[in-house]
């Protein structure tokens, strides 16, 4: 059984915990964060159902006192793991690198850190394998680690020379205040950092795209003009994508005319925090044009990245060296897929 912390309890950290507790071949030894948050007052109310670890003791007495139960230290919860998640705020993960390397543990750290800080840039489905057995990984993106879904099925089934990306990106996650209150889009250069960072997993094709950030909080929206090795019908490409366990196909014509939808369908499944870790590709946007596949796709940016995550896990301890196993495993105990 894998001991696993996290570190940070945050909008990526909750569903990290929640996700790592759901593996039956896991355990869950406790989160840290930096005093009485939100989330950590959720925490208690809700009954302290994960072991709470203080990660600054400036912090101790004000989160003593609304009663929340302290287990101990950062340095404490990290001695107890095997691997340690680190969902911190970008910057904050590079100088927790510093312990983990003191105690000699594995770390995961997310998209807002820099490249730099891991051994290896990781995604589940793509490089599975260069993770095996390495101590520090680094999750792509929310908007990469969709997109790579998307780009790493189609690879796998016909090949893919190049992609362009256009993204329509959330300007911040619900509830956040730290980008004001906008009416205006904001355009950043060519090509996208997705773009690039895709072509550091996936090295073999070519990519270049356009982000536009735009003021809504559910979800990016990415258009993807990829150039097939050779040309695909629609149904083919549909028939693709449904293969694939983290990729939802959705219909204009069912009612899901667009990211509100995809959130309102995920309430009413009853998902937690209404959460999706499947990424939506229209079936009506899926067209093949000349020598590319077109097609359009929905990027539940708070959870899309926790099965990737997982995965990392797996890859890092080396609890499969199987890449379709090892992601199998991540989907059952999610229960991805299980709508099929």
């Amino acid at each position: 059984m894998v001991k696993v912390g996290v570190v940070g309890y945050g909008v990526i950290g909750q569903r990290l915990a929640d996700g790592v507790a759901l593996q039956e071949d896991m355990e869950l030894v406790g989160v840290a964060d930096v005093g009485p948050t939100l989330a950590v007052r959720a925490l208690k109310e809700k009954g302290m159902p994960y072991d709470f670890y203080l990660a600054v003791e400036e912090n101790r007495e004000k989160t003593e006192e609304v009663g929340i139960p302290i287990s101990g230290n950062l340095e404490d919860l990290i001695k107890k793991v095997d691997i340690v998640l680190d969902a911190t705020n970008a910057g904050i993960g590079a100088k927790n690198k510093v312990l983990y390397e003191k105690y000699g543990k594995k770390a995961i750290f997310q998209g807002g850190e820099k490249t730099s800080v891991a051994d290896v840039f990781f995604h589940g489905y793509a490089n599975y394998e260069k993770g095996i057995g390495k101590q520090f990984l680094k999750l792509t993106s929310c908007n990469t680690t969709g997109l790579i879904r998307s780009v790493d099925c189609l690879d796998r089934a016909v090949g893919v020379d190049s992609v362009m990306i256009h993204i329509v990106r959330r300007v911040a996650d619900p509830g956040d205040y730290h980008r004001g209150l906008t009416n205006a889009l904001k355009v950043d250069p060519v090509p996208n950092h997705q773009a690039v960072d895709l072509m550091l997993i996936m090295p073999h094709v070519k990519a270049t795209g356009v982000l536009v950030h735009t003021p809504v909080t559910h979800g990016h929206f990415i258009t993807v003009f990829a150039k097939p090795k050779k040309k695909i019908t629609k149904e083919e490409a549909i028939a693709i994508f449904k293969e694939h366990p983290r990729i939802r196909l959705v219909r204009i014509a069912d009612g899901f005319l667009g990211n509100a939808s995809i959130f309102r369908y995920a309430r009413d499944l009853g998902n937690p925090r209404g959460d999706m870790y499947e990424i939506s590709i229209w079936e009506e946007t899926i067209t093949p044009f000349e020598d590319h596949l077109i097609y359009s796709l929905h990027i539940p940016q708070e959870s899309v990245v926790i099965p990737e995550t997982i995965d990392g896990i797996r890859a890092a301890m080396e609890m499969q060296t199987d890449r379709l196993e090892a992601v199998g495993l991540t989907n059952k105990y999610l229960k991805i897929g299980g709508y099929r």
